[in-house]
């Protein structure tokens, strides 16, 4: 059911651009060995028992199908200075891991170096929302790798979380 509204989507993500989202990459590994990933602003966690955690891919993804179809996944939590890395896993091209260190995750999903920490996961559920994706995924390890400030996308640019005193 669709509901009428008084804003168009420009007004949605102005408005919305005023709250800060950490930035990931989520990678997995096809049959085919070659590593895929993508991009995400939008990842949280949603439960300690059983230990679950939500991304929200874009309908329109060409990497979501792959990584879903792989059926795990791990989630790297970008550093403040990964912006360049981030800016190539998003972009398009035939070998987004070109140039990138990583080291492969038991469950088998590439966990980028440098990051500030890493949720392995194997895929628990995925559900309908709009233009997205709901992901939840089971989280079978997880890890600080280097603990420092995540990578902060804030009105339409990236930065880092600076503390109050």
């Amino acid at each position: 059911m669709s509901v009428a509204t008084s804003f168009d989507s420009a007004t949605f993500r102005r408005v919305l651009g005023h709250y800060p989202t950490g930035v990931c990459v989520v990678t997995a590994v096809e049959a085919d060995g070659a590593p895929v990933g993508m991009v995400v602003g939008s990842f949280t966690s949603v439960s300690l028992d059983p230990p679950l955690v939500a991304f929200f891919p874009a309908r329109t993804s060409g990497s979501w199908p792959r990584i879903e179809k792989v059926g795990r996944f791990c989630v790297n939590v970008l550093a403040s200075d990964q912006t360049q890395l981030c800016r190539q896993i998003a972009g398009s091209g035939a070998d987004k891991f070109a140039g990138i260190a990583h080291r492969v995750s038991a469950n088998g999903s590439p966990i980028l170096d440098d990051v500030v920490a890493w949720i392995d996961c194997t895929l628990d559920a995925v559900h309908e929302a709009g233009d997205h994706y709901i992901v939840l995924g089971r989280v079978v390890a997880l890890e600080v790798e280097r603990p420092g400030r995540p990578l902060l996308f804030f009105q339409g640019n990236y930065g880092e979380f600076s503390l109050l005193e």
